[in-house]
């Protein structure tokens, strides 16, 4: 009797599992347009995404070419700043403008890329450790204290000097070690979604444990995780120039925000330009990202909707 009610009632709860695709992108469209600060993040990071990609077309140097006799160049509008370097020279005669321009490319491939190693660790212990709870919960859960006990800079510090400096080596540090925010998120939802009635019919069905994770939890669980992992991108992009500011990041000649930053510290009396560039364009990234997020949440979250 009770296996039948269960069936039942899976028709009327299916609805809450599955995804209305049906009108999203007006939705969103929407969404977005009412969210003014996230119209404005969007756009920023469509025009630092383009100027990545076109980064061969609109560099008017190599970044890494350098040209001492034209060393500390103020910008183009300062006097004696010259117009093939719009944003001025740094201390060894290189294009600040150009390396401006490839080092959005390294910010935003370690940002995103570390928030899919990342969520992929977190998604999948999340799911485990709410899912079946028991020991397994407590043994994720107290990895996870353990882990929120250590200030998460030091963890990646820590790997950077053993495993050595390389954008692929920071991708992987970056990932390996902030994947706890998303576990404990995935966890939290699925201990509320594990209970739902459609998650009891499919069981009684039969549906097993990997059909029931995957088809009929995680869904219900990606929209708090796409709102929290764009937000991370931010993060991940100020981990990369911290890591970068202090040696341990992206080397010579790959170019890095942080490393540019490092490069103008000591001169920010005398050639400002050095280190503020990058420093702005850093912030602008970054508050993008915040801004874009804030517009998810908005359309993600059903209780503000």
């Amino acid at each position: 009797m009770s296996v039948t009610i269960e069936t039942k009632t899976a028709p009327s709860s299916l609805p809450v599992q599955s995804v209305d695709r049906k009108g999203w992108l007006k939705s969103a469209f929407k969404r977005l347009v009412q969210s003014k600060t996230g119209a404005v993040g969007m756009v920023v990071l469509f025009v630092i995404a383009i100027i990545a990609v076109a980064a061969p077309v609109l560099a008017l140097h190599d970044p890494a070419q350098t040209n001492v006799a034209r060393k500390l160049l103020p910008p183009a509008w300062a006097a004696r700043g010259l117009a093939e370097y719009p944003f001025g020279t740094d201390n060894l005669g290189r294009d600040i403008w150009s390396r401006l321009i490839y080092g959005s490319r390294v910010s935003l491939i370690v940002g995103f890329c570390s928030v899919v190693v990342s969520g992929i660790i977190g998604i999948v212990l999340g799911l485990i450790s709410g899912y079946y709870g028991r020991w397994i919960d407590s043994l994720i859960m107290r990895i996870v204290d353990a882990l929120l006990a250590i200030p998460t800079i030091l963890f990646m510090m820590l790997f950077m000097f053993v495993l050595g400096p390389g954008i692929g080596t920071l991708i992987f540090v970056i990932g390996v070690t902030s994947w706890v925010s998303y576990a404990r998120m995935v966890r939290s939802e699925v201990l509320a979604v594990r209970e739902r009635d459609f998650v009891r019919s499919a069981r009684a069905v039969g549906a097993g444990d990997f059909r029931i994770i995957f088809v009929h939890v995680l869904p219900n669980v990606i929209s708090s995780f796409i709102v929290i992992s764009t937000l991370s991108v931010g993060r991940f992009i100020i981990a990369e120039a911290s890591l970068s500011f202090l040696g341990l990041g992206i080397q010579s000649p790959d170019v890095s925000w942080g490393g540019m930053l490092s490069d103008g510290r000591q001169y920010l009396a005398t050639s400002w330009w050095v280190a503020t560039f990058p420093g702005v364009v850093i912030t602008i990234t970054v508050l993008a990202v915040i801004f874009v997020g804030d517009w998810l949440r908005d359309w993600l979250d059903p209780k503000l909707n």
